[in-house]
This record gives C-alpha cells, structure tokens and sequence, in this order.
C-alpha cells in the first residue's frame, strides 16, 4: 500500500519513483522499526488491507500524522475517519497533519476529521522544508487533551 500511498501523492509532490520503481519510504521504515516516537497502523477489511497511517513525534509534545492512506474501494464508506479517529485517540494531545490544497479531497476530509476532534482546531500554509519551488503544504492543528463537551 506504501506504493500506492506515494504514487497518488506524486500528483501533488511531482515526486519521482526511483530507478528500480520504489518511492522513499523513510517514514514507514521508521515506524516498522520501532524507532522511539514512530508508529504505524493498518486497518483491514478481512484479508484485505484498506488503510494505513504512520504518526511521527509520539514521543513530543506535538504528535505528526505524517502518513495516511485508504485505498480507493474504502473510500467515502467512513473508513478514514475511524482510522485517523483511532490513531489520534490512541494518543491524547496536540496532533498536526499535513495535506496539499490542490488535494480537495484530502482538504474537506481533514477538516472534517478536526471538526469531529476539536471544536477549536486551526489550520496554517507552511513551506515544505528544502523545496521552496513547491507550494505551501496545508496544516491541520488539533488539540485532544480536553474531551469535546
């Protein structure tokens, strides 16, 4: 699925594959490791898998939803928003998580998502780091140290 993941966000990134048709998968390496602070999740369907994320900075004081995918069977039947809810539930505090504006899709499920989190999240345009030719990533901030009233 990391593939796949990486494929669709090329759309947005312009990243290319490598020589032997793999794209970087630091992020998912990290977290399959163990390393402190990473951590993935894969949510199935039966035998099939249908999403993942990975989360970053578990050990910080600002946790980073760093990687999230649903294959597209899965989408739009809820799948997302049980895994992205499980994942940020599994660790109380402050999260962020990143997505590109031009990702419509990704843009109203993340709003969403921090809607149904925290009733004050907030959203920022950040530079990618080291590729200043690329547009502002788009930053969802929420806070779920408080329970929703």
């Amino acid at each position: 699925m990391w593939t796949l993941f990486r494929h669709e966000m090329s759309a947005f990134t312009g990243t290319l594959p490598d020589s032997y048709g793999r794209y970087r998968a630091g992020r998912l390496e990290n977290a399959l490791a163990g390393r402190p602070g990473w951590c993935s999740w894969q949510l199935t369907a039966g035998p099939h898998p249908v999403a993942f994320a990975v989360a970053r900075a578990l050990d910080e004081p600002r946790h980073v939803l760093s990687s999230f995918f649903v294959v597209i069977p899965a989408r739009r039947e809820g799948v997302g928003a049980m895994l992205a809810t499980a994942v940020i539930d599994s660790h109380p505090g402050r999260w962020s998580v990143a997505y590109q504006d031009e990702n419509t899709a990704a843009a109203q499920f993340w709003r969403h998502v921090a809607e149904g989190l925290d009733p004050d999240w907030w959203h920022e345009h950040r530079p990618v780091p080291g590729q200043p030719d690329l547009v502002p990533d788009s930053w969802i901030h929420l806070d779920t140290t408080q329970p929703c009233p």
